[in-house]
């Protein structure tokens, strides 16, 4: 008899499950750039943007300062970002690409290739996927549940 507790029926272990093997395909890729995958999200986000304020790319990436921070600072320390606070307000802290951080750019190009490659599903299909779970991520970031577990 089905009670709706079976492992197997549980989006939240399917979600689970299916993270951690596309960020096990990523670890071999990401290594070879000398990246995490927290710090290779980040490089995304300043390739894409340009220079972006610490406030920004934690929004983007919806990661709070705490966790951003050593983030940063470790990309910093390989050279491939730079910080500083901005002129025209002091508590802003911005995050631009080095030289070395942009160079880095043109070998990160293969990386979604060979992801979706690895996928073993169509592009078309990998485009549902993500808009199916960003519109996922934005449903359920709206809701607080609370327990009425007795």
């Amino acid at each position: 008899m089905a009670s709706g507790l079976e492992l197997d029926r549980q989006v939240c272990f399917a979600l689970y499950a299916a993270s951690r093997a596309v960020t096990q395909l990523y670890r071999p890729l990401l290594d070879a750039l000398g990246l995490t995958y927290p710090q290779y999200l980040v490089m995304l986000v300043l390739w894409e943007h340009g220079p972006t304020t610490v406030k920004a790319l934690g929004t983007a990436l919806d990661l709070d300062s705490g966790t951003l921070s050593p983030l940063l600072k470790r990309l910093e320390a390989a050279g491939l970002v730079g910080r500083r606070r901005r002129a025209d307000d002091e508590r802003s802290v911005e995050v631009r690409l080095t030289d070395a951080g942009t160079t880095l750019r043109e070998r990160a190009t293969t990386v979604p290739r060979k992801i979706a490659g690895a996928t073993g599903m169509r592009a078309a299909e990998l485009e549902i996927l993500r808009r199916d779970l960003t519109r996922l991520t934005e449903s359920v970031g709206t809701r607080r549940l609370t327990p009425d577990i007795p």
